[in-house]
């Protein structure tokens, strides 16, 4: 690399829970290209400069969802943002909101704990005969849930989500819209089972729309729009079981 090639400095936030007490943070200068993305300028610090920096990703393509970290303290996807929209310093955290397992990982299972509690599949009381052929969709009803099924479980919504700093038995954006999504889906009968969770306690209703789950969403899911939705769901749905138990209590 020549002499002239542009250089950023990256402070990076390290916790090695083995021999750090807290989170300490490392400044690294280093050469970079302009069509770089930060996750680009990560790798060239852990191939070339620094070997024990950890960090998570696979696809580069803003579809495994695995690289998300703070950047310049907003979460970001770091192989979809683009270097040269950053100043000559870049600071580099784990996910907000998450227990940290070294340096910018982050610890996911309380997050695939409450996706698991949405049930997010598709659920019936009885699967048709092989005989009967696949159950057909129409494309409106495809269109019913296909924004929040966009979903590639970055999570960084729930390092947006100021109710999830706040209360983190909250069950967060992702889960909920993801649940929301199969309750939409015409070949669900599960609606009213996801409905049960999401009249829960640390559910759609604690959340009180600040709307940055939906401003950093990589997708434009709106997890914002689908929880407003499933909180809406949700009253309808307790409001005609009570009155369908009091008419048949008569």
């Amino acid at each position: 690399m020549s002499d002239g090639q542009q250089k950023k400095t990256f402070v990076i936030t390290r916790f090695d829970p083995d021999r750090d007490d807290a989170p300490r943070k490392q400044a690294y200068e280093i050469p970079v290209h302009p069509d770089w993305k930060v996750l680009d300028a990560l790798n060239f610090i852990k191939d070339e400069i620094d070997a024990t920096l950890s960090h998570r990703w696979s696809c580069r393509m803003a579809v495994c969802g695995s690289c998300g970290m703070m950047v310049d303290g907003e979460p970001r996807l770091t192989c979809k943002e683009a270097l040269d929209q950053y100043g000559d310093t870049v600071d580099v955290a784990p996910l907000a909101n998450f227990p940290v397992v070294r340096d910018l990982v982050i610890e996911a299972d309380g997050f695939m704990e409450k996706l698991t509690s949405v049930k997010p599949w598709i659920i019936r009381a009885k699967e048709l005969a092989v005989e009967e052929g696949p159950m057909r969709q129409s494309p409106g009803e495809l269109e019913e849930f296909k924004q929040f099924s966009m979903c590639i479980n970055c999570m960084l919504c729930y390092s947006a989500c100021p109710v999830v700093a706040n209360e983190p038995e909250f069950i967060g954006p992702a889960a909920i819209a993801l649940g929301h999504r199969y309750s939409l889906d015409s070949r669900d009968e599960g609606a009213a089972e996801r409905n049960e969770v999401f009249r829960g306690e640390g559910t759609v209703f604690s959340c009180s729309f600040a709307n940055e789950c939906s401003e950093v969403c990589p997708k434009h899911v709106d997890p914002a729009a689908a929880v407003n939705q499933a909180k809406l769901n949700a009253a309808i749905d307790w409001a005609t079981s009570l009155v369908l138990s009091r008419g048949g209590s008569k």
